[in-house]
């Protein structure tokens, strides 16, 4: 499945919802399902990361389509390796975190 083919799918299934709910409804069931994600990487859930990563990317799609964005196309950013050094893998130091 491509990522047009599965963001369809996703506004196929949720679109009526989504647009009820709203952008800012439905960016905070994303954050949330992040919040989910970042449990299930904490306690080393290899069962759970799966359904929890797929979660992420169906909310994350569900917003883009509100938002009008074609993920696909946005992705494309990548398509040529880092935007900002253009390398692949990339070669941007990266900055200190202290």
């Amino acid at each position: 499945m491509t990522i047009t083919e599965f963001q369809r799918l996703i506004r196929d299934i949720y679109f009526d919802k989504d647009r009820r709910r709203g952008n800012d409804g439905t960016f905070r069931w994303l954050v949330e399902e992040i919040g989910e994600l970042a449990r299930a990487m904490r306690k080393a859930d290899r069962a759970n990361l799966e359904e929890e990563f797929a979660d992420v990317f169906a909310w994350l799609s569900s917003l883009a389509t509100l938002e009008d964005i074609d993920m696909e196309a946005a992705c494309a950013k990548y398509s040529k390796g880092c935007p900002k050094c253009g390398a692949i893998p990339c070669r941007c130091e990266e900055p200190s975190r202290e």
